[in-house]
């Protein structure tokens, strides 16, 4: 029963319909006709053909803003149209101090106390702080005990509550009256600048009207930025940074003596040559000016410099705006300058003559000599003076070794650099001069020339090798059959003079005998081990060659692979995977293509 029952809010029940006036029904729901006419006057605001609905305060509401924003909820009790549900609340409006209120700064000097009161800080009287509080030096007596030199209070601050943009308020707590004291400073200044002025003209009345123009020019281009020949738009200045790259020497490295060219850190600039005692040809760096008064830079500033004056004399021109224009006009300029020249020139000698000492020759022609010193070698090079500037590079430069008349890289053929004396083309070879042309042993094995690879190399060295070990075998057999025969005729010779020879004779001929047949062992020993490692290095060689061979058909099996149409290729299937044997990863690493390589596209060919 109670769970059937519909549910009534409580502010309902306790509402009593009696005390309710007669006119003041409950809201009726709308009816399909109601709810049309509402729609139709919704779509003519919305089109603008009907007036639109305005609130209480008499403002318009926007016909476009949606029924969940427009529409206050049941409990604000609203008689009409309204957006007032949606403004800020008065009863949460937070209150704010205004934009003169702020924290007093120092101490109360209006009023002035001579006696302790109860409360106040026992060092220095004032009644804001306590003792522990006090900023003042600790007194021998305090304040209350004698009473005197009671401090004046400090402030009460107010609460200063801001809101979000007062408490970003950068000039909050500013007392404008500060900046007037700046502001008669320099009034200050410039009266006692024209009582000077007006001082020195009293003294000098003539002498004045200069220094007088200029004081009073001193400021005329502040104003004036649009300068004759410089159009430059305030709004739209861009700043370039001078910026280095950071692999260049840092101008201030360049010389480390602190009375060298001035740096200027600002703009990173270093006008003046750092070392003005070296020679020109050798300075990478020779100081900004010499950038900025080289190659066009002179002839550019000149331009401008006659676009100005062209624009102080009523000509409207400008350097970059209309630069033929301006170019056309130094031209003639420049033409009717000298033309001028020649006449007043001309005139002058027929005047008064001399033309003939004009046409002097020069006077190297006159004594056959000049100023110019220029000192040579016998070879013919230039020791000291003036020639032709030759280019200089970090490398040396016509050294010829071993007998060579050319350098390395004189001489190519084949895809093979050489000497261009005797066409060797192995680098720091011996030169035997029109010899080797003619012989051609300097040239590198052709292609079609059977070049043998590492494994036969290694085996015809070591069969050319082995006739010298035999040979010392032999020798070695023929030393010791002598031996034996001199050791035969020796105990012979013994015994037949068994009765001359002492014991002691016989003892060192043992000794001597054992000697000898260690060394004979201890060199067999060492032979067999050489033989043994000649073995080892050639098989290892060897199995480098087999792999080098190996490697050489997996890149010319790749190369027809990568040619052959994908749709062509045969599959890999039945490849076995193994990890690769140090030979064969030996032999990828003498094969393999690298890119880096300068002489590639030489090899290739």
């Amino acid at each position: 029963m109670a769970g059937g029952a519909s549910r009534v809010p409580i502010s309902m029940l306790l509402q009593d319909k009696s005390s309710l006036p007669e006119d003041d029904e409950e809201p009726k729901k709308q009816s399909r006709e109601d709810w049309r006419k509402a729609k139709e006057l919704e779509e003519a605001r919305k089109a603008g053909t009907a007036p639109a609905a305005v609130d209480e305060e008499g403002k318009d509401i926007n016909p476009h803003i949606p029924q969940y924003i427009s529409s206050a909820p049941w409990y604000y009790n609203t008689a009409g149209p309204t957006l007032k549900h949606q403004r800020p609340q008065d009863d949460r409006k937070k209150e704010v101090s205004g934009i003169d209120e702020w924290y007093r700064r120092g101490v109360d000097t209006t009023k002035v106390v001579t006696k302790f009161r109860k409360g106040a800080c026992e060092n220095c009287g004032a009644v804001t702080h306590k003792k522990r509080d006090c900023m003042e030096r600790p007194r021998k007596v305090g304040a209350k005990f004698n009473g005197a030199k009671i401090a004046h209070d400090e402030f009460v601050q107010p609460k200063i509550t801001s809101d979000y943009d007062g408490k970003r308020d950068r000039w909050a707590g500013y007392d404008p009256a500060n900046h007037r004291e700046i502001v008669e400073e320099y009034q200050k200044i410039e009266q006692a600048k024209r009582e000077l002025r007006a001082q020195k003209l009293k003294e000098n009345p003539d002498g004045g009207t200069d220094e007088e123009a200029d004081e009073d020019d001193e400021d005329k281009y502040v104003d004036e930025v649009d300068m004759p020949g410089t159009k430059v738009d305030s709004k739209q200045r861009i700043t370039v940074r001078n910026l280095r790259i950071r692999e260049d020497t840092a101008k201030y490295l360049r010389n480390l003596d602190p009375n060298s060219a001035y740096y200027d850190p600002k703009t990173r600039s270093m006008r003046d040559n750092p070392n003005p005692n070296l020679n020109p040809e050798e300075t990478d760096f020779a100081g900004e000016n010499f950038v900025r008064y080289s190659g066009d830079i002179q002839k550019h500033a000149q331009a401008q410099l006659f676009a100005w004056e062209a624009h102080g004399k009523g000509v409207d021109v400008h350097v970059l705006a209309e630069p033929t224009k301006l170019e056309l006009l130094q031209k003639e300029y420049e033409k009717k300058k000298d033309q001028f020249k020649d006449d007043v020139k001309n005139t002058v000698l027929d005047r008064y003559g001399g033309e003939e000492h004009l046409k002097v020759p020069p006077r190297a022609l006159l004594l056959a000599q000049t100023e110019h010193y220029v000192e040579y070698n016998r070879f013919g090079k230039v020791v000291k003076g003036e020639d032709k500037p030759i280019i200089r590079s970090q490398y040396e430069e016509d050294v010829f070794t071993n007998n060579h008349t050319s350098v390395w890289g004189s001489f190519w053929k084949d895809g093979v650099w050489g000497y261009k004396c005797c066409e060797s083309t192995i680098k720091n070879s011996y030169c035997v001069g029109d010899n080797g042309k003619s012989s051609g042993l300097a040239r590198p094995p052709m292609d079609s020339e059977p070049i043998a690879g590492p494994s036969k190399i290694v085996t015809s060295d070591y069969q050319r090798d082995l006739p010298p070990v035999v040979t010392q075998k032999q020798t070695k057999k023929e030393s010791d059959d002598k031996e034996d025969e001199e050791s035969g005729s020796s105990s012979s010779s013994s015994s037949s003079e068994s009765s001359s020879d002492s014991e002691e004779e016989r003892k060192k001929s043992k000794k001597s005998k054992k000697k000898r047949k260690k060394e004979k062992r201890r060199q067999k020993r060492e032979e067999k081990k050489r033989q043994k490692q000649a073995e080892k290095s050639a098989k290892v060689k060897d199995k480098l060659q087999l792999a080098l061979m190996a490697e050489e058909e997996h890149q010319r099996r790749a190369g027809e692979l990568l040619k052959m149409d994908e749709r062509k290729r045969p599959y890999n299937s039945m490849f076995e995977a193994k990890a690769p044997t140090e030979e064969q990863m030996e032999a990828y690493q003498m094969k393999r293509r690298r890119d880096e390589d300068p002489m590639l596209q030489f090899m290739d060919k």
